[in-house]
């Protein structure tokens, strides 16, 4: 180290350097305002943001994690709680605006209390002691649900969609949603599991929300490959075939030199014979539909519509995956072993026009693992958001049949659990209590955002709460009614939400909200080069160049 005042430089010029208090403050101001963006949308009464990019595309939604996807952001704090919306959206579907408002309202009050000069340490400690007793807290809370309990099912369904512009349609949604789910549950043991790749979900404009239709089976964006080949098929045998009926092309470079026309009729007869071969296959298989994944050759088309056989070329893979799954075949890579072992069954294969566009639906599909929601809307942008809507209900009724627990909403739960937490909080002491209160304080945030949003007074509204829960009846599962502002059982309200997604919300919101309590320096490189001059930003004050 050098002696004398000289600064030691350690950083690249034009670096920017923040520590201490600044910096908490910087990173909790960037959060609570990445939370404030969104929690106008929470609720049942919650508006709609409207966001439009750079190149003019609008996107009208209420969704938090397509908000905050949809955003621009720069600050690296906001970007973590950006992260905690799409966490939430991939395990739960639903939730994503609460846990985004909770990370928010704790990083809040953790503010007062470093103020106070309470260590960062202690309050990220008290926090965790808190999320981990409310996690137990809200076990205790839960009613068990069961897949053939579709009422609970649907109530859970219903209540995602609550405050989504799909207006009369939620009923009608929330049906085939649990429809969707209870047709692609899977046993493992003695639980249940969701693949929500198996349900294909289809947008196309035009009809109304009521049109939305769960079909038992898969449709595709596809039209048969030749005029002449029926648009329906009745109790279809179904082939699924990954290879191409085409003449293939030499793996090696080769020429073929022609020196009489007959030789070339006789190059085109083999040719023919070829494909002819490959579709006597298929038809000695007794299949009468055929879906490929490579190219027909127009030979083999001609072949296949002679035969009566209805072909579609070209399916996705993907699709290709949820059409065995849906009929039972076997995807076959090689025409050699084809046999009618392979093929599945569909009650029904037609080509329909919707919209404008021509589209197959594999339909009554006996027992099948994978099937298909085509959504329909007035304009692209109702259609967007009806899908993103059904996502989440989708996902919530996935949840709930796989953990079979449910929890009451309208803020029943924020509330009960911020009481019990305050009570908790005097049993442990110090200045870790202090952080257990300010987390149950964190905790009315949800029912005073639903009442803000709602138009009514959330003082009075958060004063009603306690008392209902903390009266002689102690009434747990009681929350907001924000259409008339009263304090009302939400199991008897229909408003029901699956327990991941309030653990979710709760464990996401503390980890992000502990990390950037945590952050006293932020160190951050300038792009693009320029900066402050030499001797400026980029250095350290005397005596700090021991960091190295």
């Amino acid at each position: 180290m050098m002696s004398g005042q000289t600064p030691i430089f350690i950083l690249k010029e034009g670096t920017e350097r923040e520590r201490g208090r600044g910096a908490q403050h910087n990173n909790i101001a960037a959060a609570k305002a990445v939370a404030d963006a969104v929690r106008s949308t929470l609720g049942p009464k919650g508006m709609d943001k409207m966001l439009v990019d750079g190149m003019g595309d609008v996107v009208i939604t209420n969704d938090g994690v397509t908000i905050l996807k949809e955003i621009d952001i720069e600050h690296p704090a906001a970007k973590m709680v950006v992260e905690i919306a799409k966490t939430q959206d991939t395990e739960c579907g639903d939730g994503t605006t609460t846990a985004v408002v909770l990370a928010g309202e704790l990083l809040k009050q953790s503010e007062s209390l470093v103020e106070q000069n309470v260590h960062p340490t202690l309050i990220t400690s008290g926090y965790l002691t808190a999320v981990s007793k409310s996690v137990e807290l809200i076990k205790g809370l839960t009613h068990t649900v069961s897949l053939n309990d579709k009422k609970t099912l649907h109530k859970i369904a219903s209540t995602a969609m609550t405050g989504k512009s799909v207006g009369s349609g939620k009923n009608h949604l929330a049906n085939v949603a649990v429809e969707a789910v209870t047709k692609v549950v899977e046993k493992n043991g003695k639980n249940y599991t969701v693949d929500m790749d198996n349900i294909q979900v289809v947008k196309k404009q035009g009809d109304h929300i009521e049109g939305t239709e769960m079909i038992a089976g898969i449709i595709l964006d596809k039209e048969r490959v030749h005029s002449r080949m029926s648009k329906t098929v009745k109790n279809a045998k179904v082939a699924l075939i990954d290879a191409a009926l085409e003449i293939k092309k030499t793996e090696v470079e080769a020429k073929i030199q022609i020196t009489d026309p007959s030789q070339l009729q006789k190059f085109l007869d083999e040719e023919e014979r070829t494909l002819k071969k490959m579709v006597e296959t298929i038809k000695k298989s007794g299949a009468t539909a055929i879906f490929c994944q490579k190219g027909i050759d127009d030979l083999a088309q001609h072949f296949l519509a002679k035969e009566g056989i209805f072909a579609i070329r070209r399916v996705k893979k993907s699709d290709m995956e949820k059409l065995a799954k849906a009929t039972g075949a076997i995807i076959v890579n090689n025409l050699h072993d084809f046999s009618s072992k392979d093929l599945g069954n569909a009650g029904m294969i037609e080509e329909r026009k919707i919209g404008n566009d021509d589209m197959t639906f594999v339909t009554n599909c006996k027992n099948p693992k994978a099937v298909s929601v085509l959504i329909r809307g007035g304009t692209e942008h109702v259609v967007d958001e009806v899908e993103r809507a059904l996502h989440d209900a989708l996902k919530v009724t996935a949840v709930a049949i796989e953990d079979g627990a449910a929890l009451p909403g309208g803020g029943s739960v924020e509330m009960e659990v911020s009481l019990r937490l305050k009570a908790f909080a005097a049993s442990v002491g110090g200045r870790e209590q202090l952080a257990i209160e300010a987390f149950a304080t964190a905790l009315e945030v949800i029912p005073r955002a639903l009442a803000e949003n709602a138009g009514l007074d959330a003082l009075d509204v958060i004063i009603d709460l306690k008392s209902a829960h903390e009266g002689k009846k102690g009434l747990k599962t009681g929350g907001i009614d924000v259409y008339d502002g009263k304090v009302k059982d939400m199991l008897k309200e229909n408003v029901i939400e699956p327990m991941r997604v309030k653990v979710q919300a709760l464990e996401s919101a503390t980890d992000v909200a502990t990390m950037i309590l945590r952050i006293d320096d932020v160190i951050a490189s300038k792009s693009g080069g320029g900066g402050p001059p030499p001797g400026a930003g980029g250095g350290m004050p005397p005596g700090m160049g021991g960091m190295m």
